[in-house]
């Protein structure tokens, strides 16, 4: 008998079991959960009584956190009688001065609320008044308001500097090829053009009329710049042969050899007498002008060099190239002390700024702004939606982009606004898609800008005298001014 009780009780004692089993862990914490929920219900919505002391420390925190700004104010007097510390009540503040950190207390009346901050270290006494209900729907939230008088940070775009619009002024014919590089010579009476008829033409500024032909490239001659320090006149072509011509006798003097491939472009140093080339060999080399002699080779890009520029203060020279890098380099060292790796695509052209320490480079993907010496990104300033072939920025602050698809933009240097689109109609007898822009320039006065095109013309351009801001004014809208930062 006593067997068979104890079999039924563990028969009963399992089938309790079973029927706990038959709830799932969820219901159960769901139901314990209910229970402590309905024990502290009476308390739910009873505030937390307040701590004195953490009062003090959460005040302390909240002026550092976000009256910082301010606090170095001097005092604001509310009257002439009114003791230092004191509300509008005349009643003393409890500030106690003896402390290092910032102590504070707060009086709201109906109209306005003082608070006093002391702060031993610094010696100064600040009266900083806010709207009362701000302040407590602050305290009240924990902080994450922020008070009016909290410093703003300024707008992301400042609104750009008006600049008169440019128009065509005159359009110089007599290249029988694409024109593909512009340089003006140093007392800006004539300019030179180099152009895909291997033919280098010298041309009056003032009058546009041409004053000389050099002949002696077998292929187009892509780039040319004329010496600040002696009448010579250096080119470079798509026939790996750099060369300087004296323009007193109007022949070849000098001969550099030893690029491999197509010369893109030169550059002249404005204080020493060396000569910068880049090529389609991915390399750039300097030459010493007087000896002839390749003082350096300067290797790193992985495909074509397509632009160079030379500049007096370090890094002194920069290329730009189809691997859509930018490289600074160390002149003296002939080795790469920056490589700028922010573009997508091609870097063909590349602008300093006459007066800043900064660079413009463009690339098909964006024109992006840099500062010297370590080649720091400032901005982008899109919206040219072209392959940009030539760049070329005054004193004023206008860089000028111009493009394959014959467009010329003009933005406002430091804002990075485009305030002006010219896209100039070809020359009579051309092709419509002959429209590209291959080098841009200002002349010295920086009352021109000179473009070298794809219709085998010279174009010259100028400001509108006429023009006034009332009558052009800038259409101006920040929210499309926002700068991309990659």
């Amino acid at each position: 008998m006593t067997n068979i009780a104890v079999v039924e009780s563990n028969i009963s004692v399992y089938f309790i079991f079973q029927d706990v089993q038959k709830h799932s862990v969820h219901t159960l914490v769901f139901r314990s959960l209910k229970r402590t929920h309905d024990m502290f219900v009476a308390d739910h919505a009873k505030p937390v009584s307040l701590d004195e002391t953490s009062h003090k420390v959460k005040m302390a925190a909240k002026l550092r956190a976000d009256y910082s700004a301010v606090l170095h104010m001097p005092v604001l007097k509310e009257g002439k009688d009114r003791p230092l510390g004191s509300n509008m009540h005349g009643n003393q503040n409890y500030a106690q001065p003896g402390k290092n950190a910032i102590t504070s207390t707060s009086i709201i009346d109906k109209s306005l609320l003082i608070s006093w901050a002391t702060n031993e270290s610094k010696t100064s006494q600040v009266f900083l008044i806010y709207n009362p209900l701000v302040f407590q729907s602050l305290l009240e939230g924990g902080g994450t308001k922020n008070s009016s008088l909290v410093a703003r940070k300024a707008p992301t775009m400042p609104k750009p500097q008006w600049h008169a619009p440019w128009k065509l002024f005159r359009v110089i014919s007599g290249h029988l090829g694409w024109v593909r590089s512009i340089a003006v010579e140093p007392g800006n009476q004539w300019f030179v053009t180099g152009a895909g008829d291997r033919t280098i033409k010298i041309w009056d500024l003032a009058s546009g009329k041409l004053k000389l032909s050099l002949t002696g490239h077998i292929s187009t001659v892509r780039g040319v710049a004329v010496s600040t320090r002696s009448p010579y006149l250096f080119s470079c072509g798509e026939d790996k042969q750099v060369k300087c011509w004296d323009l007193e006798y109007n022949k070849v003097i000098r001969h550099y050899h030893g690029h491999l491939s197509a010369v893109y472009d030169l550059d002249l140093h404005p204080t020493i007498d060396v000569l910068v080339t880049c090529s389609r060999d991915a390399t750039a080399r300097v030459w010493d002008i007087r000896s002839k002699a390749n003082v350096h080779t300067l290797s790193g890009h992985t495909n074509t060099v397509a632009t160079v520029r030379c500049q007096a203060a370090e890094p002194q020279i920069i290329t730009g190239s189809h691997d859509s890098t930018i490289r600074l380099w160390d002149l003296i060292a002939g080795k790469t002390r920056a490589t700028l790796t922010n573009h997508k695509k091609s870097v063909r052209a590349l602008a300093l700024h006459p007066r800043q320490y900064t660079l413009a480079s463009g690339s098909a993907d964006n024109i992006k702004q840099w500062t010297f010496p370590d080649g720091n990104f400032i901005q982008n300033l899109s919206g040219h939606n072209a392959i940009i072939n030539a760049m070329a920025v005054n004193s004023d602050g206008v860089l000028v982009s111009g493009a394959d698809n014959g467009t010329i933009h003009l933005w406002d240097w430091r804002t990075g606004y485009n305030f002006q689109r010219i896209h100039a109609a070809v020359q009579p007898g051309s092709l419509d898609s002959e429209s590209g822009i291959f080098a841009c320039m200002f002349d010295h006065s920086e009352s021109r800008l000179i473009t070298a095109e794809a219709d085998k013309t010279i174009k010259v351009y100028k400001e509108d005298d006429t023009a006034t801001e009332e009558s052009h004014p800038i259409n101006w809208k920040p929210e499309i001014l926002k700068r991309k930062r990659f």
